[in-house]
């Protein structure tokens, strides 16, 4: 446990908590990176609130502790969409982090930049050019520890450790081999700006364990002794006199507190959390927020709007004559030969990261750059949290990185402890079918016409070998698709003239003075890959415009 992490017990009871110059709500990826960043300065004292417990639990950082991470209040959030029409009626487990650190504690580990053209992009949107790839991706190779070392694309020295996996599979290689027969080239590095082509994921791990934001960011923070970390605060409002926002009101061991700040507050509370606090706060959509006697602050009414993810489709496939880690996990020496083989050299399946080969695709050929992405595994199992299958098999999941469908996140109570209704309305547009569609196709390709992956002889069971017209697969891609743990979009960045925008190019929130939103819920288009280091690196560019920084 970090020893600079306060509970309620170690606490007065009084009302009021104190007085810093920062507050900094959620201590997740960005509000991790802001503590560190913002606290380098000596005379600045910042607090952190975090509503989960610290991150000394043994599962958040050995790899494969994901799959006892997510699911469990411990250390997510435990969210649940609505039922959701492009899913079949289905609502799916919606899962957020919880702990220091947030989602980097419990996430996939993948490091992944996205495309030059998904900032641009963003450059163009908000009408400035400090969000261009150009301008981002010396921001990137500045937290980076990147094992290559230091290069025109990659940085060394920084505190986010970024390495190769360490783990070996035969049926990852033939796969790799038949993405290239059909067409998708071989790559060494996704990170250059254009991701196109196919090989294993880099993580973000030192030496076989996770690297969080919070060993990377928040411990060097702690360290300097200006920067205090509460766990188990659960914010219930922010405060205000006027337009400018002054600090908060949280809960923390069934004690109600309020703290103040000098300078501003950043809402780093992630695509859910923050435009929920927000609108507890009475900033967002004016008929929402009075129609749960919510008193309107400002009317914002893209607060909640622009909710967007990666919907992943599961296909999977059995194999023969190749192992897979479906036998080993039902094998009473493959279990101790894993346990072994991590205690020893920290590699093989513990070290896995959930997905261990990518690919960046086209899933159709008058696309100019990739606008898909394959999480490739070698296992099997008919949902997350459910035991593998006992026969060889693999999964190839394949995501929508440049989706057009639009949710939102909308309160349901002015109870802050009431999570607010998340709808993504997967698959409602046209071209979000069609490209689930070609996905589905193209994935069978690979797998069933190459001549590398013929020698393990791959039948497919998700969705099955029926499913051959387009509204069959729309229909199997309602089956399957689940999230793959991206929502982004809901305090989007834009500028003066968009109506939705909530944050300025500075990230700064609309008509509300010392208030900035920090997180991923600020992009206004979602990066072409996961999001995680994308967030990193805007938490470090947020820091540098607060600190006037160049």
């Amino acid at each position: 446990m970090v020893q600079s992490v306060k509970t309620s017990s170690e606490r007065s009871e009084e009302q009021r908590f104190g007085e810093f110059d920062y507050i900094i709500i959620g201590a997740g990826t960005a509000g991790c990176v802001m503590a560190e960043r913002l606290g380098a300065d000596p005379a600045v004292r910042i607090l952190v609130l975090e509503a989960g417990p610290p991150d000394d639990w043994i599962w958040v950082k050995i790899p494969v502790g994901y799959i006892y991470c997510i699911g469990n209040p411990r250390t997510d959030w435990c969210f649940r969409t609505v039922d959701e029409p492009g899913l079949n009626g289905r609502s799916i487990n919606y899962a957020r982090g919880r702990v220091l650190g947030g989602c980097s504690s419990i996430n996939a580990m993948l490091y992944l930049r996205g495309q030059a053209e998904d900032y641009d992009g963003w450059a163009a949107l908000t009408g400035d050019s400090r969000w261009s790839w150009e301008n981002v991706l010396p921001v990137f190779r500045r937290s980076e520890d990147h094992w290559r070392g230091a290069s025109a694309f990659h940085g060394a020295g920084g505190r986010w450790r970024v390495e190769r996996q360490r783990l070996s599979w035969k049926l990852l290689d033939a796969f790799t081999e038949a993405a290239i027969e059909s067409g998708i080239p071989a790559t060494d590095d996704f990170n250059r700006g254009n991701n196109h082509g196919v090989a294993r994921f880099e993580v973000n791990q030192r030496r076989g364990v996770r690297w969080s934001a919070s060993r990377a960011f928040l411990r060097p923070a702690l360290a300097r002794g200006n920067v205090t970390v509460l766990t188990g605060a659960m914010v219930r409002t922010l405060q205000f006199e006027g337009a400018r926002c002054t600090g908060v009101v949280f809960e923390q061991g069934g004690v109600v507190r309020s703290a103040a700040a000098r300078a501003e507050t950043v809402l780093a509370a992630g695509a859910i959390g923050s435009p929920h606090i927000l609108q507890l706060s009475g900033i967002g959509p004016g008929e929402l927020l009075r129609s749960h006697g919510i008193d309107l602050r400002h009317d914002l009414p893209g607060v909640g709007a622009n909710l967007h993810d990666h919907l992943q489709l599961r296909m999977a496939f059995k194999v023969s004559g190749v192992p897979t880690l479906n036998e080993q996990v039902h094998s009473w020496w493959g279990k101790v030969r894993m346990g072994l083989q991590y205690a020893l050299t920290r590699s093989g399946p513990l070290a896995m990261a959930p997905s261990q080969l990518g690919a960046f695709a086209m899933s159709d050929p008058s696309r100019v750059r990739p606008n898909i992405e394959f999480h490739v595994q070698p296992l099997s199992l008919e949902r997350f949290g459910e035991p593998l299958h006992r026969f060889p098999a693999f999964t190839a999941s394949v995501c929508n990185l440049q989706p057009t469908s639009r949710g939102s996140v909308c309160l349901q109570s002015s109870n802050a402890h009431e999570p607010p209704a998340i709808r993504l309305n997967y698959l409602s547009t046209p071209e979000d079918r069609q490209v689930a569609v070609e996905s589905l196709r193209l994935t069978r390709r690979i797998v069933t016409e190459s001549r590398a992956m013929a020698r393990y002889h791959p039948e497919e069971f998700l969705p099955g070998p029926n499913f051959t017209t387009d509204d069959d697969l729309a229909r199997a891609a309602g089956d399957l698709g689940t999230t793959i743990f991206h929502p982004v979009g809901t305090c989007r960045m834009g500028r003066h003239d968009d109506s939705l925008a909530v944050v300025d190019s500075e990230l700064r929130v609309r008509g509300i003075e010392s208030l900035r939103v920090v997180d991923a819920s600020v992009m206004p288009v979602i990066s072409s890959g996961n999001t995680n280091s994308p967030t990193l690196m805007i938490a470090e560019r947020a820091a540098d415009l607060m600190t006037g920084r160049r």
